[in-house]
């Protein structure tokens, strides 16, 4: 299941997009997007990117920092990122430490969640499943927390 509102959110390390070390501790006193997603560069995957590519200089705007999540490594991140001009980190994580955290792990894959973390490292928001269309996920997120 799911970590549920309220909780905290398990705090992680893995490499960015750049080979960058990346901690979600580093974002204290910012709300982090934290959105997991199956495979960089494939059709559900790219819409939503580019869904919070399109909203990014709002939530940059709001202070709000968004991270990807993904089983692919630095070098598919890469591809990805360059293909489609993504301007926000996208982790590696290979060997699924994250995904096995957050418990959104569909065997080799992330399944398509995204947790909205607080300021204060709790989970304030969860979306999966109906409560996702990956096209507007981005406005969708920032219609309901700010």
């Amino acid at each position: 299941m799911t970590l549920p509102v309220g909780c905290a959110a398990p705090q992680f390390t893995a490499k960015d997009t750049n080979g960058n070390t990346v901690s979600l501790s580093q974002f204290a006193g910012k709300t982090v997007i934290l959105y997991f997603y199956p495979k960089d560069d494939t059709p559900g995957c790219t819409r939503q990117a580019q869904s919070f590519k399109a909203a990014h200089e709002e939530y940059k705007g709001k202070d709000i920092v968004v991270l990807g999540v993904s089983r692919d490594n630095e070098e598919s991140h890469q591809k990805f990122t360059e293909k489609y001009g993504l301007p926000f980190q996208l982790l590696a994580d290979v060997d699924g430490t994250i995904t096995k955290a957050y418990d959104v792990e569909k065997g080799d894959y992330a399944k398509r969640v995204t947790f909205v973390i607080d300021g204060t490292g709790k989970i304030i928001q969860v979306y999966e499943g109906e409560t996702m269309k990956v096209d507007t996920h981005a406005q969708d997120i920032l219609v309901t927390i700010v």
